[in-house]
């Protein structure tokens, strides 16, 4: 039994690795798509090396996390894995689209940020559970927590966009702006600043477009609108995971919904 119990641990311990491996590829082709030249205060794999290693080393990470993926050997945790890779492909396009209608870009920006950020970590928690118990309410419960916190997590990252220093964050801010994304202090603040509507759909790209949509964010109550938002998320993977029998493992869980929230970097 105890053998047992190891090897599931150990398994366990692999999804989290393949997650982290995934995780990484992503934020290579990311750099490569957005042509960045730094994150996390480095230069990025691009800026060093050029495009066409940089994609090569996407591709090899994704590759390693395949193999280690196909050693669990358990065709449920493949299948949820591998749903993570076609959401970041599919979230992708997401990003290269936009809405004209209000709601609908809304929603877009929400869809968009499931499948780039919070699938990952929602079927890696699924994954997990999936290895540790045959009840598929837990299953659920799993999934529905990290679905959860992913989404808190990006509407945290992109408040920090405006609210961060580029020390802090290790990259420019009013990065997304740059990039011509509209994320949600942005769609907050087009609720009060209409003559957004413009900037958004030509996707900032005229001169002074971003200085304007950054002083119309910090003038409306987007960030403080995204925050509010990112913590009824939180408090619904709370809601989740305290259906779970108590543990210390639960609690950590508690407490981690918590630190998305509080981080600021």
């Amino acid at each position: 039994m105890k053998t047992l119990e190891r090897d599931v641990q150990a398994d366990q311990r692999s999804i989290a690795l393949i997650a982290e491996m995934i995780h990484t590829a992503s934020l290579v082709h990311d750099d490569v798509i957005d042509d960045a030249s730094s994150r996390r205060g480095k230069h990025t794999v691009n800026k060093i090396w050029g495009e066409k290693k940089a994609v090569l080393a996407g591709d090899l990470i994704l590759s390693a996390a395949s193999i280690a993926l196909a050693r669990i050997g358990n065709t449920t945790v493949v299948s949820i894995l591998t749903q993570v890779i076609e959401d970041l492909v599919r979230g992708e396009f997401l990003q290269l689209g936009s809405k004209e209608n209000e709601n609908e870009r809304f929603a877009h920006y929400l869809e968009k940020t499931f499948k780039k950020t919070a699938s990952l970590i929602a079927n890696s928690c699924k994954a997990v559970s999936v290895l540790g118990c045959p009840d598929p309410a837990v299953h659920e419960i799993a999934y529905q927590y990290g679905k959860n916190v992913g989404i808190a997590f990006q509407l945290i990252d992109d408040v920090l966009d405006f609210t961060s220093c580029s020390d802090r964050m290790g990259k420019p801010t009013s990065a997304d702006l740059k990039l011509g994304l509209a994320t949600g202090p942005v769609l907050f603040a087009c609720q009060q600043f209409p003559e957004m509507n413009a900037m958004i759909m030509r996707r900032f790209s005229l001169p002074g477009d971003v200085d304007r949509a950054q002083q119309y964010v910090l003038q409306s109550d987007g960030v403080q609108q995204t925050t509010y938002l990112a913590q009824r998320y939180c408090h619904e993977a709370v809601r989740e995971i305290s259906k779970l029998r108590p543990s210390p493992e639960r609690d950590a869980l508690i407490q981690l919904s918590e630190i998305v929230l509080t981080r600021d970097k």
